[in-house]
């Protein structure tokens, strides 16, 4: 459904990537079924082997095509770009 499961606010000057590390620890506490997290190409790299080893988790990657132009929809990609569209309703998140 692209609910958030967990937020850490940290400085805007840190990467996606490295910033990924906070969320993780927090979420492993309150979601112990966790098994599968979707991410963008931003994400890729050791952040995989990490999530892998340290919590048991399947960190997946979901690419877009450099083949393909114009509008396409990505699987599950979809579910994220949602739920930063509800959050530009909501002025006081800005």
């Amino acid at each position: 459904m692209g609910l958030l499961l967990s937020v850490v606010v940290h400085p805007g000057n840190i990467q996606d990537r490295d910033g990924a590390l906070p969320v993780f620890e927090r979420t492993k506490e309150w979601f112990k079924k966790l098994k599968l997290i979707w991410a963008d190409g931003g994400y890729a790299g050791k952040l995989i082997n990490a999530a892998k080893e340290t919590y048991g988790w399947t960190l997946e990657i979901i690419k877009r095509s450099d083949d393909i132009t114009g509008f396409h929809i990505l699987p599950k990609r979809w579910i994220v770009e949602r739920t930063f569209s509800w959050f530009d309703r909501y002025r006081r998140l800005w």
